[in-house]
């Protein structure tokens, strides 16, 4: 269960990219953002804005057939983890996310497909369609340590 939630509404790619500006400073190395959504929701372009929120000026393609892109150039690296073509579960294991985990953010798109394998402390992000085309209900749950951290930012958020 969770202790904070914060429910927000995104009007367009403008608001998405001011979230990931605002999560980015408290951001750390052992950071997982689980980023769940229907499928053209937002979760790609939070993670390329909040890439960019932490000093990434590259591209940042999707890692829906890659499974996953690392970003070393940034003061603390940030593996982007795309879980949509992941068939077992327990391959996430393989794919050597609990080492990115001591020295890494790790955003995990899809995350809702490993559940049971995520950390206890994450933040969970869930974009889902609102009434407009272009506007989004994001739910941010912070899970273990993120309940605290969420409070702390939830007002400029």
């Amino acid at each position: 269960m969770s202790d904070t939630a914060v429910i927000r509404t995104l009007r367009s790619p403008v608001d998405t990219a001011r979230l990931a500006a605002r999560i980015a400073p408290h951001l750390g190395a052992g950071d997982v953002i689980a980023l769940a959504g229907d499928l053209g929701a937002g979760k790609t372009s939070f993670a390329r804005s909040l890439l960019g929120a932490l000093g990434h000026a590259g591209e940042v393609p999707s890692p829906t057939f890659t499974l996953v892109q690392v970003y070393d150039d940034l003061p603390v690296p940030v593996w982007h983890v795309d879980l949509y073509r992941l068939a077992i579960t327990d391959d996430l294991v393989e794919l050597g996310i609990a080492e990115a985990l001591a020295s890494a953010i790790v955003l995990i798109e899809w995350a809702d497909r490993a559940a049971r394998l995520l950390p206890p402390d994450r933040l969970e992000l869930r974009l889902d369609f609102a009434d407009e085309d272009t506007t989004r209900r994001v739910t941010l749950t912070g899970f273990g340590r993120w309940a605290e951290r969420l409070e702390a930012v939830a007002d400029a958020l």
